[in-house]
């Protein structure tokens, strides 16, 4: 169903409804459509936690089984059950149960009906109850169209605030709220800048449009570029802002980019760079791989300054920095990687490895570049010692700095 406070049902569903028991819906559900259920009829509220909710439904189908009744439950949903709706929470938590669907259009298609949008490239993202991640990825790879589900965290201004933190400024934001209803339905169309200090009313969701032929400037090159630049493929040196301005103190792009390759990244899902310094891998590992969750560690204070500059420098949300010593943080709350490396070490790089193997992915990887002799030794002695693989190294001269050698090992 929709937000209507008369609502359409066909016929079918009508006939299901006037036979029905027992009801279930958000208590929004039950203040629309309590004038069409029978008398006697038994509600179930869907509220959080939706634990308590589906023991109810199992109370309802043991009482239809002891009864020898032949019933079902009626659930009313907004929109489409199956579009992020509780029609998937009902498979998974009822896998045996068979379902009759009546479907409504969901919101997103209900607002790109309002405006006449062709909305079979859009780019569907749920913040409703759901982290940043997708959102984030939607903004990473350019897409040139973006459908946001919302919740009453994620609103039109928190998420065009998150757009304009991180540069993503080239969209057009059309708001629909409550849509469905004709006394309250309401569509905007506004920038980020002035999305981020609007009053919307829930419920809402929005649709993201580029501009087409505007341009902005460019930050790799300060010049004037197509308002959607193309992602960086390694990213120059000189454009990072560097710890105490040490340009040195940076993982170069050609070594960052062979870097990137020897972890896989790719294939890989969990990403831990360790000893991140000015952020370059993190940033360039989040930009290229924009699925990856990437959690980032560095010793210095200051690294953490230095991760949200570089970060919204170059457009790159969601990297989770943490600052303190690695060998005395808690790894307990961050998601277990399967591609690790370690940039920086402060002449503990064994013990370094002996904590990043107690989390690593059974199918992970440790990457770390040597620039001496000692670290090398110190690298293979560490991955001796706790029983993990060498493979063969890639050996690179840059320049006027010393040879490299990148280094990787794995459980098996």
């Amino acid at each position: 169903m929709d937000d209507n406070r008369s609502p359409f049902f066909p016929p079918e569903a009508l006939a299901q409804i006037r036979k029905g028991k027992v009801f279930s819906g958000g208590i929004r559900h039950k203040e629309i459509v309590g004038p069409l259920l029978p008398a006697g009829a038994e509600w179930i509220s869907i509220t959080v936690p939706l634990e308590r909710v589906f023991s109810r439904y199992e109370e309802i189908f043991t009482r239809f089984e002891e009864t020898a009744t032949d019933d079902s439950i009626i659930v009313f949903a907004s929109g489409d059950p199956l579009f992020f709706g509780f029609a998937n929470t009902i498979k998974r938590k009822l896998p045996e149960a068979d379902i009759l669907l009546y479907p409504a259009f969901n919101s997103l298609q209900t607002l790109a009906h309002r405006l006449v949008m062709p909305y079979d490239d859009i780019r569907t993202v749920s913040l409703t109850g759901r982290p940043w991640q997708e959102f984030d990825r939607a903004l990473i790879e350019r897409a040139p169209k973006i459908g946001i589900l919302t919740d009453r965290e994620h609103t039109p201004a928190t998420i065009a605030a998150r757009m304009l933190e991180y540069g993503y400024s080239h969209y057009t934001l059309y708001i629909g709220e409550h849509l469905g209803n004709p006394e309250k339905e309401r569509i905007r169309r506004m920038t980020p800048q002035e999305a981020v200090s609007g009053d919307f009313e829930h419920p809402n969701c929005l649709l993201l449009d580029s501009h087409p032929g505007q341009c902005r400037t460019n930050s790799l090159h300060g010049s004037e570029a197509p308002d959607f630049p193309v992602r960086p493929f390694g990213i120059p040196d000189e454009e990072f802002a560097h710890l105490d301005g040490r340009a040195r103190m940076i993982t170069k792009a050609p070594i960052r980019l062979l870097t990137l390759q020897a972890l896989e990244l790719n294939r890989r899902r969990v990403f831990w760079d360790i000893g991140f310094c000015t952020g370059s891998v993190s940033i360039e590992a989040r930009l290229q791989f924009p699925h990856l969750a990437v959690i980032s560690f560095e010793i210095r204070p200051e690294g953490k300054e230095l991760m949200d500059t570089n970060s919204r420098r170059f457009g790159a949300p969601g990297i989770t920095a943490i600052t303190g010593d690695f060998l005395h943080t808690d790894l307990t709350p961050f998601a277990r990687p399967d591609a690790v490396f370690i940039g920086g070490h402060g002449g503990h790089l064994e013990e370094m490895i002996e904590k990043v193997k107690q989390v690593l992915h059974p199918e992970g990887c440790i990457v770390f570049n040597s620039v001496s002799a000692e670290s090398k030794e110190a690298f293979c002695r560490g991955i001796e010692r706790n029983g993990m693989v060498l493979h063969p190294s890639t050996h690179i001269a840059l320049n006027e700095y010393n040879p490299i050698e990148i280094m990787k090992a794995t459980l098996s």
